[in-house]
């Protein structure tokens, strides 16, 4: 359909998708979801791309709500109404269809991340097997996890050269999303477990740009010298806690959700909190407090029934 609609339209496509998203995630996403848009439309009466009209856009997500969250389609509405502004822009359509489409009102009080309870985060932590190289990698990353607040992904992205002495206290450097580049002191007990598997790795005199945490060789439990994939972290956790008889449901994530609550359960000052995680919205730090869930509980605790 874009091809057929001209060298501005095809034009405006590579532009929107290579060149004007530069978050990956974020164009895989937009990506699938004005191609399924495309697809849909071609069978529906818009079958160029000229004629496709505010009323297709509406009907598309009409049909689209019995099978999706409402989160899922706002953003399949953002990545139209962005799509066709570029098509416009390049003058390969006049007006943009998805603009007029109204989303729908979302509003997340809570997210859904589950927190892991801290003393089975403790447990985790001290029951992994440290014999070899591989248990004490899982133990680090873990820990800087829990004891930094990172993400999963930031932590994947270590570099050996990402942690080190800044004059009487150790430091991790972290690249998270958004182009955020933060420095977060390391306690003690992380700056130890850290260092146990830098010497069992043989990274103590490793280049700076050397991965930090790196993956394993299938069952072999030796490190392959490349960087360990954030999906890894996630099927590396799945695996520890099935060791312990824990709950599926915790990700690598609900260990920051168990960090800032616990932080703000201690009083710690919002705004320090906060920075800590990197969020740029109070608001964004408010959705990991998880005290008015328990607080919830507490209360349906009391009932008489």
């Amino acid at each position: 359909m874009i091809h057929r609609a001209g060298a501005n339209a095809v034009f405006a496509a590579k532009e929107f998708f290579e060149g004007t998203l530069r978050n990956k995630h974020t164009q895989r996403a937009y990506r699938h979801a004005v191609k399924q848009f495309l697809k849909w439309a071609e069978k529906h009466g818009g079958g160029e791309l000229t004629q496709i009209a505010p009323w297709h856009v509406g009907q598309y997500f009409t049909g689209l709500a019995k099978t999706t969250s409402i989160a899922t389609r706002n953003q399949h509405l953002s990545a139209l109404r962005h799509f066709f502004d570029r098509m416009v822009t390049r003058h390969a359509i006049v007006l943009n269809p998805a603009l007029s489409v109204r989303g729908e009102r979302y509003s997340v009080i809570e997210g859904k991340t589950p927190e892991i309870p801290i003393p089975d985060a403790r447990k985790l932590l001290a029951s992994m097997d440290t014999s070899h190289v591989v248990g004490l990698r899982d133990r680090a990353l873990l820990a800087v996890l829990v004891y930094t607040g990172s993400r999963a992904g930031a932590a994947a992205k270590l570099k050996r050269g990402d942690f080190y002495h800044a004059g009487g206290q150790w430091m991790l450097h972290f690249e998270e999303k958004g182009g955020k580049s933060r420095e977060i002191p390391v306690r003690h007990d992380l700056k130890e477990i850290i260092s146990a598997y830098i010497d069992a790795a043989g990274l103590r005199e490793a280049a700076k740009d050397t991965p930090l945490f790196q993956s394993a060789l299938k069952k072999k439990r030796i490190l392959s010298g490349k960087a360990i994939h954030v999906d890894d972290i996630c099927r590396m956790m799945k695996r520890r806690l099935k060791d312990f008889a824990m709950p599926l449901l915790y990700s690598p994530h609900s260990f920051r959700v168990t960090t800032i609550t616990d932080l703000l359960e201690q009083n710690v000052p919002r705004e320090d909190v906060q920075h800590l995680a990197g969020h740029a919205d109070p608001r964004t730090t408010n959705l990991y407090d998880r005290r008015e869930r328990r607080i919830k509980k507490n209360i349906v605790d009391k009932i008489s029934v």
